[in-house]
């Protein structure tokens, strides 16, 4: 589907809507054989036991209790925890501008 996506994105740079790229998708998908077919059902295949073995390692992890409290927040939180810093620190500026 990604090589897919990419192709009907050039050839339709106006749909902007999922639905029918998804929907191109499957009827390409039905036309074609099994030997068409077979190179991305081996890539599935080989991704599927890749997110298999990462699913492994991490309920493994989840289940000797290593949360990953012990890490750094993600940037998102560090980010939103420095706007709200950055709003309180501009609201008392102008408070002392009033006075």
């Amino acid at each position: 589907m990604e090589e897919f996506r990419e192709k009907y994105k050039k050839e339709h740079p106006n749909n902007k809507s999922v639905s029918a790229v998804g929907k191109a998708g499957g009827e390409k998908w039905k036309s074609l054989t099994e030997a068409e077919k077979a190179p991305f059902v081996s890539r599935a295949e080989k991704r599927k036991v890749e997110y298999n073995k990462n699913m492994v390692a991490y309920n493994k992890k989840l289940a000797d209790g290593d949360t990953g409290a012990d890490e750094e927040e993600s940037d998102k939180s560090k980010s939103e925890v420095n706007d709200d810093e950055d709003e309180e620190d501009e609201s008392g500026d102008d408070d002392d501008d009033d006075e």
